[in-house]
């Protein structure tokens, strides 16, 4: 909490500097969409989300570019130039060093000639994903798309394909609301280690390709190409640039950052906007602090309202969801906070997403031959813990390099499949009740730090452990583990706390279930076999508070 507190305070204050200072006559040069929204946190927080992201619960996300190519995990096009690193390492068994062969060699290597959107967003709904999420550019700065604003694109390099058309077409084949991620405003701090050179070996000294220029193509296969506007590296490096971790704590573009020109954040700009123009998504994720380039420039700003405008124009009402990371308590009126593998640890007032994976954010091969996949039931306790807070979760299935997905993530899919043929009622279309639940696990609930990354801290899941939704007069009550006596105690429902309960039933069981409620709880009695062997959900009717 305490570098969350840094983060806010340091952002404000640059805000004043940057905008008084840097960017003063300079703002609002690239149009946005007229409407209703103007690029102000004031006119922003006027922002209502939509039914559809609020009843849908449940989206999944492909993070699929070049760096899957390699198969080797995430930020690989960033730590592919740390030297003496697991992925340095890897990257000069497979490619050669960095000096001769960079990430720009690493995309032209991707060719994604397995790639069926179709079948994988078909797969993806049969999971009971209700909106679809595909990454757009990550801070390596390829986009996924054809772009106008942008050479480096996977159109003209790579795979010579629009991925971000092709997963917009399936998503509409399929009827799931589409989204897009973009993660490209840090290209120019995330790709620095790129103008390093190795300080040891037989090429020490020997600069990487990260400051390489159009001249230095002649004769190569990207001649006529120019490397700067991929790895926009033609600028000082960020103060402790060598710390490989320093990057966190300048993520909001402090603590020495070197700071993006005007020209680079207006192509940023013009890019996404295209992006949204172009390809029409509902959605959009930003892995940003607040908004891009926030508070160093107003694109993101620019954006949102553009974004908001262009929706009500296209739908005759907001149907635009705008995810942002670490967002005060202004900022999640104006977008939807979203928490970065983690959960909150109580029913937030405003609708949020979870995006979590089932593995590495990029396929990552060694996670599979070590069996390091989350489980369908592990996918499963978090849907039903993030639902039970207002939220919904996104759920990324790394794609590999080729464009599939491998046996053990198909099987993980399709028991998630299984449990919500069976039990989605109690996700879909619900809101939370009074209290999210009852149990150990939240009695002992790790915190919720500056962006998320508590998942996986807390207690097993048991029996004990219940968390409600509802619908209409209807309650849910989800059981995440299955009692050995035969009985079941709700303690949230004892009678001394809400109304009489009329019926109880299990999703998954045609009948009726016996039950007594007294002072200590609901006290269910279970049939003799458990539906399933994932979450079990009680369907009860009466006057529950």
């Amino acid at each position: 909490m305490k570098r969350r507190a840094l983060i806010k305070g340091m952002a404000i204050g640059l805000s004043s500097a940057y905008f008084s200072k840097s960017y003063a006559g300079q703002l609002l040069k690239a149009p946005y969409a007229a409407g209703p929204f103007q690029p102000t946190w004031d006119s922003l927080g006027k922002y209502q989300v939509p039914d559809w992201f609020r009843d849908a619960k449940f989206g999944m996300w492909a993070h699929w570019g070049p760096q899957c190519e390699p198969e080797y995990g995430d930020w690989y096009a960033r730590e592919m130039y740390m030297e003496g690193g697991d992925k340095y390492k890897y990257h000069v068994k497979k490619y050669g060093h960095p000096s001769k062969f960079g990430f720009k060699d690493v995309i032209n290597e991707w060719k994604a000639d397995k790639w069926d959107p179709e079948e994988l967003v078909s797969l993806y709904k049969k999971a009971g994903a209700r909106y679809f999420m595909a990454l757009a550019n990550h801070h390596d700065n390829f986009d996924l798309y054809k772009s106008s604003h942008h050479k480096w694109n996977s159109t003209r390099i790579g795979p010579k394909k629009d991925i971000i058309a092709g997963w917009a077409k399936a998503a509409k084949n399929n009827d799931l609301r589409f989204g897009v991620s973009v993660h490209a405003a840090h290209a120019w701090s995330w790709m620095e280690t790129a103008q390093r050179a190795d300080k040891n070996g037989p090429l020490a000294g020997i600069p990487y390709d990260g400051k390489l220029t159009k001249a230095d193509g002649k004769g190569k296969w990207w001649n006529g190409e120019d490397p700067q506007e991929l790895y926009a590296q033609n600028h000082p490096l960020s103060k402790n640039s060598y710390d490989n971790g320093a990057i966190h704590s300048q993520w909001a573009w402090g603590n020495g950052a070197s700071v993006p020109t005007k020209e680079y954040c207006e192509n940023f700009y013009e890019r996404t906007i295209e992006l949204l123009d172009k390809y029409e998504p509902d959605a959009i994720y930003f892995d940003d602090t607040v908004l891009p380039l926030y508070p160093i420039s107003d694109a993101g700003l620019r954006i949102a309202a553009h974004m908001y405008n262009t929706s009500i124009k296209r739908h005759g009402k907001l149907e635009a969801v705008l995810f942002g990371k670490i967002l005060d308590e202004q900022q999640r009126k104006c977008m939807v906070w979203d928490i970065e593998r983690g959960q909150s640890n109580e029913i937030e007032p405003q609708p949020f997403q979870t995006d979590t994976c089932i593995g590495s954010w990029h396929y990552d091969r060694p996670l599979y031959e070590r069996n390091g996949y989350k489980s369908a039931k592990t996918v499963i306790h978090m849907l039903i813990d993030v639902v039970s807070k207002n939220g919904n979760l996104m759920l990324n299935i790394p794609v590999r390099g080729n464009g599939t997905i491998d046996e053990k993530e198909r099987a993980v899919v399709e028991d998630i499949a299984a449990w919500m043929h069976v039990n989605s009622e109690s996700i879909y279309d619900t809101r939370p009740w009074t209290t999210f639940g009852e149990g150990p696990a939240m009695e002992s609930a790790a915190p919720l730090s500056h962006q998320g990354f508590n998942e996986g801290r807390n207690k097993p899941y048991t029996a004990a452990d219940i968390r409600f939704t509802k619908k209409g007069k209807v309650l849910y009550a989800a059981m995440l583990g299955w009692p050995t006596e035969g009985e079941a105690l709700v303690k949230k429902l004892a009678l001394n706390k809400v109304g009489k309960i009329e019926k109880v039933g299990l999703l998954g069981n045609s009948a009726l279930l016996e039950f007594t409620q007294t002072t200590d709880g609901l006290k269910i009695r279970l049939p003799q076999n458990a539906p399933g062997n994932i979450a079990y959900v009680f369907k009860i009717d009466g006057a529950i508070a």
